[in-house]
């Protein structure tokens, strides 16, 4: 299985299971096919709600011995509501009962705003002034959980080239690995140059485009990445599925993926992206698919009043 290799030589699995928008009922089944298949790498968050039936698929596992603890990469995410650093903690420890285990292999900061305790993000009232809160607080409470061993390694969600360098600047453990979008029409080769520069690992959310993700973030006519017609030509030369060529991609591009699925079929097929050789021309074709496209394109930050812009979000 190929792998990015972090400090202490830990190694996480390119290619891990996405569990964003998995339903309760059947995350679990999902998690439990997906370590029976190979998968080692499990890319969780406390807001998709469903880390407590992760867990009982993990323990399950390791139980029936499938998998062994030390054999697994497990992310989770610090929700917005939490970063105020006397909530970190609490945030953590509950991500940490729910998943069942001793430790997370990596933590990270969903996105770079502070939100109020166990509020959404409805209107001005629910976000916290990023002045009065800023981020630099939250990460020395991730660095405390590194310290004391709780955490192996830790990261950022959502952050853009001017946001990591603002945070390294400040701080005493840089940021491991910044979970992205990443895909053909979202190439992003300034922040990749970037984290390659500063040894910051990349994954890529969305990695297929996010067809299934909520009709609310979703706009009418918008592009359909696994029917591009240069994804579909590749996909029949090499005799693979479009997804493969979109995770082969970005494996490629060495940028770990973690595509979503609940189906044993497609956890097979995505985990076997792995095999699919792209040629430099293919890679080449793909390249110039590149449309600057965002699927997640952070609007539902925007509130009225609010502290926020698109601009504010994507800085660079």
């Amino acid at each position: 299985m190929k792998t990015l290799t972090f400090s202490r030589h830990d190694r996480m699995p390119v290619i891990g299971l996405g569990t964003w928008k998995s339903k309760p009922g059947e995350v679990y089944d999902a998690v439990i096919s997906a370590l029976e298949l190979g998968y080692r790498h499990i890319d969780c968050a406390a807001v998709y709600g469903n880390e407590a039936e992760i867990g009982q698929a993990l323990r399950q596992c390791m139980n029936t011995g499938i998998v062994k603890r030390e054999e697994l990469w497990i992310t989770s995410k610090l929700w917005c509501d939490s970063f105020a650093p006397e909530d970190v903690t609490p945030a953590f420890e509950k991500t940490l009962l729910d998943l069942q285990l001793d430790y997370l292999d990596l933590y990270l900061l969903h996105w770079p705003i502070p939100l109020k305790r166990g509020q959404g993000m409805r209107t001005a009232a629910d976000f916290v002034d990023p002045k009065k809160q800023p981020i630099i607080e939250t990460w020395r409470a991730l660095e405390a959980l590194v310290g004391q061993g709780q955490v192996r390694h830790i990261g950022v969600s959502n952050f853009t080239v001017k946001k990591l360098g603002a945070l390294m600047a400040q701080a005493d453990i840089g940021p491991e690995l910044n979970q992205v979008e990443l895909h053909p029409y979202l190439q992003q080769p300034t922040l990749r140059a970037f984290c390659r520069e500063n040894d910051i690992h990349l994954t890529a959310y969305s990695p297929l485009g996010s067809g299934d993700r909520p009709r609310a973030l979703k706009m009418e006519g918008e592009p359909q990445l696994l029917q591009d017609p240069v994804v579909l030509e590749l996909a029949k030369q090499l005799n693979a599925t479009p997804a493969q060529v979109l995770l082969s991609w970005a494996i490629h591009l060495g940028i770990s993926c973690i595509p979503k699925s609940v189906t044993e079929a497609r956890l097979k097929e995505n985990l076997a992206a792995e095999s699919v050789v792209l040629s430099a021309e293919m890679l080449q074709k793909l390249e110039q698919l590149d449309l600057a496209r965002r699927y997640i394109s952070g609007e539902f930050w925007l509130v009225e009043d609010g502290y926020y812009t698109l601009a504010d979000i994507w800085d660079d």
